[in-house]
């Protein structure tokens, strides 16, 4: 998007760097992202909007959307690979050919709306996986674990009426994208944490929140957004989480699956802008999955 903008290729460089370092690099069954069709991605974002982007996306230069979000002539096609990569994972996942998988995938996708690409996102990578879930999978429960520092509007903005969706975000607030902090019982679950707060106060408000849904949902699938800016270092925001609070959620993820859905995980790659925060936080998230996944 630009020299010196945080959602940059060393991203994708420093998440293998750290799974390097954590020695799992070569236990991992990699695989390259297919494009996603159009008709997957039009099944949670507008047609006209889809078509729209489609249409002013650059052979040349950058056309922007706003001020963080802009165009090149090859953004689009990242995206389409970066929400067929979810798709791909479901199906894995859910065929039993996978125990559960990460995404590494850019741009991210959760402030993706239903009509409207911002913040870094132009395809909710996340939700466009959920949709096909329930649409082609046949699966009547999914839940969305977002612990991102930023709140997933645009998936809310998604899933807000759909019953089959639980949408459970954890978020620095206030902080983009300025949400509202309303809980629908069930269905959306809003964790907010104020600036400056550690893993102590993330770790009690999952607790909290998002494991007693889990236990009424009984979700057949989790999705995950995967976001590990709420690190200290991150440069975006500021919450004081370290590598090891990432572990613990992934580990109180990895067990609400084994409980109701089999183990199966589908965990896509939002934000995180430090780069050595993000490969520690990412390598001992993708780590705990592998974990998992042999058990």
């Amino acid at each position: 998007m630009g020299r010196g903008h945080p959602e940059a290729p060393g991203r994708l460089k420093a998440i293998e760097q750290g799974l390097d370092v954590v020695g799992i690099a070569d236990r991992l069954d990699r695989r390259e992202a297919p494009e996603a069709p159009l008709d997957a991605i039009k099944r949670v974002h507008d047609e006209f909007y889809v078509d729209e982007l489609l249409a002013i996306a650059p052979t040349t230069g950058r056309v922007p959307i706003d001020g963080d979000t802009v165009l090149t002539p090859h953004t689009l096609a990242a995206a389409r690979h970066a929400a067929g990569a979810g798709i791909a994972a479901v199906d894995a996942v859910l065929a039993g050919d996978a125990a559960n998988a990460f995404c590494a995938v850019r741009p991210p996708g959760h402030h993706a709306e239903y009509a409207r690409a911002m913040g870094f996102c132009f395809f909710n990578n996340i939700a466009i996986a959920a949709a096909h879930a329930l649409a082609v999978g046949g699966l009547e429960r999914v839940a969305i674990l977002d612990f991102d520092v930023h709140h997933g509007n645009g998936t809310e903005d998604v899933f807000r009426h759909e019953p089959r969706v639980l949408f459970c975000s954890s978020y620095q607030n206030p902080l983009f994208p300025f949400t509202n902090d309303e809980s629908v019982p069930g269905r959306l679950i809003k964790t907010p944490l104020r600036a400056g707060v550690g893993g102590s106060v993330f770790r009690r408000a999952v607790e909290r929140d998002w494991l007693p849904a889990l236990d009424e949902a009984r979700p057949q699938l989790i999705l995950v957004s995967a976001g590990f800016d709420a690190h200290r270092a991150d440069p975006l925001a500021d919450l004081n989480l370290e590598a090891e609070d990432f572990q613990w959620v992934t580990e109180r993820i990895t067990e609400a699956a084994d409980r109701y859905c089999d183990g199966r995980i589908v965990s896509l790659l939002e934000g995180g802008y430090a780069l050595d925060a993000l490969a520690a936080s990412a390598a001992v998230h993708v780590q705990t999955l592998l974990r998992a996944g042999e058990r």
